[in-house]
């Protein structure tokens, strides 16, 4: 199985609850889904490299760490994780972006690529791959499979909600891809929904069904 990291910060499971309610409206919904994605994000870069820089204090000069935001690449499998990119993006503003458009064939479920474009020099970059549920796993592993064929220095897969089905799929796929979420929820039911979930993710953000 993956390396997997359950996020069980108060504040993110909070907001995780708050989001699961099926009365929340869809601006709510979008709301609590950024504000989480900050708080993971957090988490996520904990292991991000430092670089030291020479600044000046309003008291004296002195020798100050920051990270190479340019170095790091959030890649959003449309559309959902459009979403989660927001609230990472708001935490670290200088992140290359890449996206990659899958969308899930309702009889096969295989997941299906109808777009993919990303930063240049991506062996030279960290890739934080989001997306809100890892479900059957299908749409996770096509698209850390696409992005390693461009060989970045690593890859790590973030997601609100998983279960043991799609834990067990990315992790026979992709073992070295560490895997962080804020639950993992009870099991898959017969169209590859996750249960007890928050619905579909894509249709709550927008407000579409």
């Amino acid at each position: 199985m993956s390396q997997v990291h359950l996020i069980d910060h108060p504040l993110v499971q909070h907001k995780l609850t708050l989001m699961r309610k099926k009365e929340a409206s869809t601006n709510s919904f979008r709301r609590l889904l950024g504000e989480l994605a900050s708080l993971m994000a957090y988490e996520v870069t904990r292991d991000t490299p430092l670089q030291d820089v020479e600044i000046e204090t309003p008291m004296e000069k002195m020798t100050a760490k920051v990270i190479d935001g340019k170095k790091l690449v959030f890649v959003s499998i449309l559309r959902a994780g459009t979403g989660i990119l927001d609230g990472m993006l708001n935490v670290v503003p200088g992140a290359r972006v890449g996206h990659i458009g899958l969308y899930r064939d309702p009889k096969t479920l295989v997941a299906v690529e109808y777009y993919f474009k990303m930063p240049q020099d991506m062996a030279e970059r960290d890739v934080i791959v989001v997306d809100p549920m890892l479900a059957t796993g299908n749409s996770a592993i096509a698209a850390v499979e696409r992005i390693k064929e461009l060989k970045p220095k690593s890859v790590k897969f973030v997601c609100l909600l998983t279960c043991p089905e799609g834990l067990k799929a990315m992790g026979d796929a992709h073992p070295d891809v560490p895997v962080y979420t804020a639950a993992i929820d009870r099991q898959l039911n017969d169209h590859g929904y996750i249960l007890p979930g928050l619905g579909d993710a894509g249709d709550r953000i927008f407000g579409t069904k």
